[in-house]
């Protein structure tokens, strides 16, 4: 409780207990797909008075091989049957790391990188409120989302700041990609509905912009 003297504020002493005070939460990588798409899980307490979790540490994420730089911060509400996507820019470079503060979701990354072994390929996790995955997928990846509830609310962190005149969007049924939706019906923008087709894009000169590395690539063969 806050109490007010005069013109200075104070806090009253609270008990915090051992379990609260001890060592730091756990991030933890769930799984791993495509090589680079990772789906990570925050350690949480709950107790009776609701519950506390750390979302992101910059020294945990580095411990983990995952990226501790992020500059702008997005948040989004959607109706349930929205979908949004599939997104990416390339100047500069967004990855992003998506997770699910209300409801539930489809999260939906696509490899879009010219020479990737993967190269068209996607992989759909449904994240929510209660579960908390995260799921992170870098800059050469389309990313998207189809919300599974009501007033579905997705915040997710960006490596780059926003650029409308370097991103690009590839369209959300491309039955190339075949993405498999959870739900028949679904509400699009326009603008996502008349994106460009994967082999459209890879023959636009933006494609060049996301190549698979020799590094990548040497990464990928070791398994």
């Amino acid at each position: 409780m806050r109490r007010n003297r005069g013109n200075h504020w104070f806090r009253d002493s609270f008990r915090i207990t051992k379990k609260e005070s001890g060592p730091c939460m756990q991030i933890k990588i769930e799984s791993r797909w495509l090589g680079d798409v990772v789906v990570v899980v925050p350690e949480v307490f709950q107790d009776g008075r609701g519950f506390f979790t750390e979302t992101f540490r910059a020294d945990q994420f580095k411990m983990l091989g995952l990226p501790t730089q992020f500059v702008q911060d997005n948040h989004s509400r959607s109706a349930k049957g929205v979908v949004r996507g599939l997104h990416f820019q390339w100047d500069p470079p967004m990855g992003k790391l998506m997770r699910v503060t209300a409801g539930s979701a489809f999260l939906v990354a696509v490899d879009i990188r010219k020479g990737s072994p993967t190269l068209g390929k996607w992989v759909g996790i449904e994240a929510s409120a209660e579960n908390r995955r995260q799921v992170w997928a870098p800059a050469g990846f389309a990313r998207g989302f189809c919300a599974l509830s009501e007033g579905t609310e997705i915040q997710y962190k960006c490596t780059g700041i926003y650029n409308n005149k370097a991103e690009s969007a590839i369209r959300w049924n491309d039955p190339a990609i075949g993405v498999q939706w959870p739900l028949a019906e679904v509400t699009v923008s326009d603008k996502d509905r008349n994106a460009a087709t994967l082999a459209e894009w890879l023959q636009s000169p933006g494609a060049d912009n996301f190549r698979y590395s020799e590094q990548e690539a040497e990464l990928w063969l070791k398994g």
